[in-house]
């Protein structure tokens, strides 16, 4: 686009004057207020693909509510939004690239008694049977962690690294008034695969799109069985395979007053079923879900700017037993010079909030937030998770 061409577009679309602004600022404390007071029905068993889709999570993206369709602008963006690339501030090369995830329970199960038990906890729910040896003394007690590694080279126009996570979750109900015995109830995760993201900015960047491709190998085992009896992963409760997962992105930013964003990415675009590599059978199919988003972005200072953002998951339903209000999330970011960020947001029912720092050769991040474990009760069993991420290179 021309100088004078470029002039003449912000000339039109900056006759939006500061009560339109504010206007979207309504809208989104409306959006915000419906949330709160929406009930929810379903929730879903197992993970959150639903909700959260992304094979890499964000500790920065967990805070505001996973909101970050249209805020991505890190290396993460290759699944929130791989158009977020043209946003990237500059090149990097982050080889120590990595997060861990705990819930509150299992902060409590490993830390629980004396010194001595605390230790031999933590040193057993590293595999599947220390952690049932773990919940059968705690039990209706649910146990979730993750650890998860992305070296990559990020710039604004392509990013190339290797994922690799690990998911775990676990649970041993109390035994049932029939006289039965409770069950040990299982799931888990784990992902690896080289990515390669590319981005394309037109219109001076005004409008971006970006694509991603993973070679994903997944590997999951998952099931139930008596709890006092021994876990033993076999062929019966493992399920392996392989697959090529996309996500195409696109997004637009009006360069007038606040920034307004639009945004929307489609998970699993290339529509890949995983080929079975072992176990009983391959894992299920990702659906192509399409996620909205927008945000707004006053500057609140000659350093400092607010980050305000909107999220609409599975635009298309292709997860139907999802509530419609745990598809919403939104949350805020403050950005302080650009190097500290303080996050809040609301998802599933539950608050978020984490603070994080963030320069050339270093971003360190931590993050709260909570997953809705009931099925039918808004608000009702939350399960707080905690992360700490760290990403350091040059």
């Amino acid at each position: 686009m021309s100088v004078k061409r470029k002039e003449k577009f912000i000339s039109i679309v900056g006759r939006i004057d500061l009560g339109v602004a504010y206007t979207l600022l309504k809208v989104f404390l409306v959006t915000l207020l419906c949330y709160v007071f929406t009930q929810r029905a379903q929730a879903l068993i197992g993970y959150e693909d639903a909700i959260f889709p992304e094979p890499i999570a964000s500790a920065r993206a967990l805070a505001i509510g996973n909101a970050y369709v249209a805020g991505a602008n890190d290396s993460n963006a290759v699944y929130y939004n791989p158009a977020g690339l043209g946003s990237v501030k500059w090149f990097h090369l982050h080889l120590e690239n990595f997060a861990f995830e705990v819930n509150k329970n299992l902060g409590r199960m490993g830390a629980g008694g004396n010194l001595r038990n605390a230790s031999s906890n933590f040193s057993r729910i590293t595999n599947m049977e220390g952690i049932r040896q773990v919940l059968s003394v705690n039990r209706d007690t649910i146990y979730h962690s993750r650890y998860q590694f992305f070296p990559n080279i990020t710039s604004r126009f392509f990013s190339l690294g290797y994922m690799y996570s690990k998911k775990t979750r676990a649970i041993i109900g109390k035994d049932p008034p029939d006289g039965t015995k409770a069950q040990f109830e299982y799931a888990g995760r784990t992902d690896h695969g080289p990515v390669a993201a590319i981005n394309l900015s037109v219109m001076g960047g005004i409008f971006k799109l970006g694509a991603s491709a993973t070679l994903l190998n997944r590997s999951e085992v998952k099931g139930e069985q008596d709890y006092d009896v021994s876990f033993e992963k076999t062929e019966e409760n493992s399920y392996k395979g392989v697959s090529l997962y996309g996500v195409i992105g696109s997004k637009l930013t009006l360069p007038v007053r606040f920034l307004p964003t639009f945004a929307g990415k489609m998970n699993n675009a290339f529509r890949q079923r995983f080929r079975k590599t072992g176990g009983i059978d391959s894992p299920d199919y990702i659906k192509p879900s399409v996620d909205v988003g927008f945000s707004i972005t006053p500057q609140i200072g000659k350093t400092s700017r607010i980050h305000l953002e909107v999220n609409y998951r599975d635009m298309y339903l292709e997860h139907k037993d999802v509530a419609s209000s745990r598809r919403i999330g939104f949350g805020m970011e403050i950005d302080l010079a650009r190097r500290f960020h303080i996050r809040g947001g609301y998802a599933d029912g539950f608050g978020s909030g984490g603070i994080g720092i963030k320069t050339k050769p270093l971003e360190v991040d931590i993050t709260s937030y909570s997953v809705d474990l009931t099925n039918d009760r808004y608000k009702g069993k939350e399960d707080r998770r905690f992360m700490f991420s760290l990403s350091a290179g040059i």
